[in-house]
């Protein structure tokens, strides 16, 4: 047993370079005046004041949080029956290559997925193309809450699959069986069995689509155009281009704060039916 103890400690020492390391240093910015010296620290609570005082950055992040909101849902109307066909309805034999085909676009970088969708989407794009080859008015699809939604609906789309899936393939058929010798329609079965038994994996999709959707940046740079700025282009911003590593560290902080509340939230939800003899 202590052989297998010892083999934590990598992990542990992984985790705090990549973790607890750069989390402390977000923290020591967001609190610190800018410009301090390595000897002489100057504590402040001005870099939160100024993002919570200022009316631009909390409607950019009502915008984030609206924006992540509509894609998990999105995501979820999509994806629960994509991974329900797969995981009841599908052949045996056929489930695999079917789960394949799903992860077969996370292969592939994010980024050039997402450039992808800007060669359709704009103007002169394939979309535009096909609607005036048939006479049709072409449409101004980029640089539109409907592209960002979009390209992140497809970026994020497959865990939500994959999550409601899993939970899936791992409930008890005897439930439905015992439900149909009780004489319960199909949709009577699914609501008080499949779907509470489903719930899990909803709420693991949920954290897997809604916590990287928010804090989002390139997808909404490139597919919005620079109009629509999320809290993520916020923050690139203040590192990159402003210099201002203080503030993007308080924004930062408030991002991760605001994250593990929602993680928080999905945790308190996520509770095994099966568990509390709710079936």
């Amino acid at each position: 047993m202590k052989s297998f103890k010892s083999m934590v400690y990598p992990y542990i020492i992984w985790s705090t370079i990549l973790i607890i390391i750069p989390m402390l240093m977000i923290a020591g910015y967001a609190f610190t005046v800018k410009g301090n010296s390595v000897l002489t620290f100057r504590f402040t609570l001005d870099n939160f004041k100024s993002f919570f005082v200022d009316s631009v950055f909390i409607n950019v992040l009502k915008r984030s949080l609206y924006i992540a909101v509509i894609t998990t849902i999105l995501c979820i109307l999509l994806g629960y029956p994509a991974a329900y066909i797969i995981a009841n309805l599908a052949r045996e034999k056929n489930k695999v290559m079917m789960v394949l085909f799903i992860t077969f676009p996370t292969w592939i970088n994010m980024l050039v997925r997402t450039y992808a969708w800007l060669g359709i989407l704009q103007d002169n794009g394939l979309i535009n193309t096909i609607l005036q080859t048939v006479g049709l008015p072409a449409l101004k699809l980029i640089h539109t809450d409907f592209a960002v939604i979009l390209g992140m609906v497809y970026n994020f789309i497959p865990f939500m699959i994959l999550q409601i899936y899993t939970s899936l393939t791992k409930m008890d058929k005897s439930y439905l069986e015992a439900a149909q010798d009780l004489g319960a329609s199909k949709l009577q079965s699914f609501l008080r069995i499949t779907l509470p038994l489903s719930l899990p994996g909803i709420i693991s999709g949920i954290t897997l689509v809604f916590l990287p959707a928010v804090s989002s940046f390139f997808i909404p740079k490139l597919l919005g155009g620079g109009q629509y700025v999320l809290i993520g282009n916020v923050i690139e911003n203040e590192f990159l281009i402003a210099g201002n590593w203080n503030f993007g560290s308080a924004i930062s902080l408030i991002m991760a704060i605001t994250i593990i509340f929602f993680m928080w939230l999905t945790k308190k939800a996520d509770r095994d039916p099966s568990g509390e003899g709710g079936v």
